[in-house]
């Protein structure tokens, strides 16, 4: 019984440590959206959201950085394809407003 209780609290540890860096992405997530925006301003026509070159070279780097870190690449390559994806959704909603 003893082992049980002290499992759920170090999971329960771990978990707070997890909470900490969702909060700390979040606001780095915040200021990469800042600087989408500044980006969006220079974009004259709603076709330049998209710009398969710059998603490229994104993916690329960042699963030979994974690979470099000792970091799962599909782990890296699926979170960033999915962030990817929410800001040209967002880029799309804010486009001319």
């Amino acid at each position: 019984r003893d082992s049980v209780a002290m499992e759920k609290k170090n999971i329960s540890k771990i978990r707070k440590k997890l909470d900490k860096i969702d909060i700390t992405l979040l606001k780095t997530i915040k200021k990469r959206s800042l600087l989408v925006d500044q980006i969006l301003k220079h974009k004259k026509k709603k076709k330049e959201i998209i710009d398969q070159k710059r998603i490229n070279f994104i993916l690329k780097r960042i699963k030979e950085y994974s690979k470099k870190i000792k970091l799962d690449p599909n782990i890296s390559l699926n979170i960033w394809r999915a962030m990817i994806k929410g800001f040209i959704n967002y880029e799309y909603k804010k486009f001319k407003k």
